[in-house]
């Protein structure tokens, strides 16, 4: 048997148990999994299930059926993890053993998590899932006992050591960690005897100093490299991109707090803050990765986070040569713009590279120029001694204080430039750019987001 959980943004998940065989799912009345809405088919997608084995075919829809963002048309096999798309839903199917029989055709059960499935009529034995929302699964006992006995040491150690006051006192960050570590192992100590057999205590250790301290359990999906992507959907849905496809984590917050507080985390070093009056905003981490928050009211499902991470190591042209992005002549001839002072716009959609490749073009320029780069989060890594960087800032809450990309770009004119270097041009800074680069600051690099360079 696989049970089937269906999101949409705005609804609470709903959840029910297909047993083994063949169920379609679409718009239609007759179909065992109906999704009503917009962007589904009548009939729009076919799942075939058998035993722990469970795969995914289109059924010629309109809009397509995706697995892991893929659109696909032949038979796919899913996983616990997989996320299929269709229309605006997003279904998961996990597989999960049974003790006893399989109910008998036609008759109504009430499965587990407030759903029924009954039969659909004359069409032939076609059950429908209906649609009222279900509460979510019952938690692992497991998990939720850890994450109970997480809390009440977090709590216990916010109580010993006032983090956010030493914070504010400019104490160190290796000191600061270091008092953490004390008070985590004599708070461990003291309970030692009464946490179940089952539970490493160094393991949970770490888990709460991550989560005092750091940015929870995203920490070790950071320092994983075959992590390109991290999306936060709320507490408790931790999703990664690893090699191009989307997966689901069992990887969770305590809870909402403590999502807000990874934010806090992130956002503070950078003067920035995001709340009510904001609530979504952009920001980096340390080593460079670009991040993107939005909180409630504009988030349904609780705080979301998305992290696009940063390789450790700096590409070069030799690198995206060896991926296959580049050919040597093609490197050869970028290198000959950059030198004879060309001006370069890069363009690409999200996500296609345009930062990195920008990133391989400054690696051309000469070290005896003053260059200046501006960008909305500092993203990019230049090795060249004579470098301005600037960072746009945003308002504060009082509503002043902004300083855009736009005034960054007019004030870089009196800086005395070689070369101009703008992270990306998506507003009013793309008039103030082409007129520095047709007026004396040849050689200037930008990006902007775009299909083609048409």
């Amino acid at each position: 048997m696989h049970v089937l959980t269906i999101f949409r943004e705005g609804a609470a998940p709903t959840r029910a148990e297909l047993p083994d065989g063949v169920h379609v799912a679409g718009s239609g009345e007759r179909c065992r999994v109906r999704l009503p809405g917009r962007g589904v088919s009548e009939r729009h997608a076919l799942f075939q299930l058998s035993g722990d084995k469970a795969t995914v075919e289109d059924m010629g829809s309109d809009t397509g059926t995706l697995v892991n963002a893929v659109p696909v048309a032949k038979r796919t096999p899913v996983t616990a993890s997989t996320p299929i798309t269709i229309g605006p839903y997003t279904l998961t199917l996990a597989f999960v053993p049974t003790a006893g029989a399989t109910p008998a055709e036609g008759q109504t059960v009430e499965p587990s998590h407030g759903h029924t499935v009954e039969p659909s009529g004359p069409s032939g034995p076609c059950d429908r899932v209906t649609e009222r929302p279900c509460d979510p699964p019952a938690e692992d006992p497991a998990a939720e006992l850890r994450r109970s006995v997480k809390r009440q040491i977090h709590q216990e150690l916010v109580s010993r050591l006032d983090i956010k006051r030493l914070s504010a006192a400019r104490v160190r960050p290796e000191e600061l960690r270091r008092r953490a570590v004390e008070q985590v192992e004599a708070i461990l100590g003291e309970i030692r005897g009464k946490l179940p057999p089952d539970m490493d205590p160094a393991a949970l250790g770490k888990e709460i100093l991550d989560e005092a301290l750091g940015l929870g359990p995203l920490e070790e999906l950071l320092a994983d490299d075959s992590v390109s992507e991290i999306m936060v959907n709320g507490p408790d849905r931790i999703f990664v991109e690893r090699r191009g496809k989307l997966e689901l984590t069992g990887r969770s917050f305590m809870d909402e707090a403590a999502v807000m507080a990874a934010i806090e985390r992130i956002v503070s070093p950078l003067g920035r803050r995001v709340d009510e009056s904001q609530p979504y905003v952009d920001a980096r981490l340390a080593d460079g990765s670009r991040v993107n928050c939005v909180i409630h009211p504009l988030s349904l499902i609780g705080p979301c986070i998305t992290i696009r991470k940063f390789a450790r190591r700096q590409l070069f042209d030799r690198d995206l040569i060896g991926f296959g992005t580049l050919t040597q002549p093609m490197a050869d001839f970028l290198r000959v713009c950059v030198l004879l002072r060309k001006n370069i716009v890069v363009s690409g959609g999200t996500g296609s590279g345009k930062t990195t490749l920008l990133n391989v073009l400054s690696n051309y320029l000469p070290h005896d120029e003053r260059i200046l780069t501006i960008e909305d989060a500092a993203e990019l890594r230049l090795a060249q001694p004579h470098l301005v960087r600037l960072e746009a800032r945003p308002p504060n809450i009082e509503g002043r204080g902004a300083v855009t990309i736009r005034d960054l770009v007019r004030n870089a004119l009196r800086m005395r430039p070689d070369r101009i270097i703008v992270g990306e041009c998506r507003g009013g800074e793309a008039l103030d750019m082409l007129q520095a680069m047709n007026t004396g600051h040849d050689g200037s690099l930008t990006t902007v987001h775009a299909n083609s360079p048409r």
